[in-house]
C-alpha cells in the first residue's frame, strides 16, 4: 500500500514503540492497581487506575455507548491522515515526523482500548493539593508531546518560504 523507501514511513517504528509501551503500562496498571485507589509515586503524582468511556477529560463518557464507535472512527480517520502526511515527508527522522509518529502511536494505543473493551485505561494521576488533573496514560502523553513538537516545528523550526 505505502512504499516507505524514500518517505518518512520508515519512522513508523516509533509509532509501534509508543503502542507497545502504552499497552505494557496499561497491562501493568490493570494487573497491579485496584480501581480508583491511588498509590503515591511521589509528591504530586499517583498511580490511580480508572477507565474513560469518553474522550479527553471523559468528554461524552455518559452518552450511552455510541461515543465508543464515534471516537474509534475518528481515531481511524486521523490515523489515515497522519499516515498520508508521513508518506509525503522525506525519509529520515525530523521533528515533524517524530511528532506525527507520537500522535499516531497514542491514537492507535487508545483506539485498541476502545475497540477491545469499549473504554480507555488511564492511570497517571497528577495533582496539586486537592486539585487533580484528569487521569491519563502513556498514549495521551505521546499525543500531547507530538502536538507540541508539531507546533514548535511549524512556528519555530520551519524555514519560511
Amino acid at each position: 500500500m505505502f512504499s516507505s523507501s524514500s518517505t518518512a514511513l520508515k519512522t513508523l517504528w516509533i509509532t509501534v514503540l509508543v503502542v507497545l509501551v502504552d499497552h505494557l503500562t496499561k497491562y501493568l496498571a490493570v494487573s497491579y492497581l485496584n480501581f480508583g485507589v491511588p498509590h503515591e509515586v511521589m509528591p504530586y503524582l499517583n498511580w490511580t487506575l480508572v477507565y474513560n468511556h469518553g474522550a479527553a477529560f471523559s468528554f461524552l463518557a455518559d452518552m450511552g455507548g455510541w461515543q465508543r464507535w464515534f471516537f474509534a472512527l475518528l481515531a481511524v480517520a486521523m490515523s489515515a491522515i497522519l499516515l498520508v502526511w508521513l508518506k509525503k515527508l522525506p525519509a529520515g527522522l525530523s521533528v515533524e515526523a517524530l511528532g506525527i509518529n507520537l500522535i499516531l502511536g497514542g491514537a492507535v494505543g487508545n483506539l485498541i482500548d476502545r475497540i477491545w473493551s469499549g473504554k480507555v485505561t488511564d492511570f497517571i494521576d497528577f495533582y496539586i493539593g486537592t486539585w487533580h488533573y484528569a487521569t491519563f496514560n502513556v498514549a495521551d502523553v505521546a499525543i500531547t508531546v507530538g502536538a507540541i513538537l508539531l507546533i514548535v516545528n511549524e512556528f519555530f523550526l520551519k524555514k519560511s518560504a
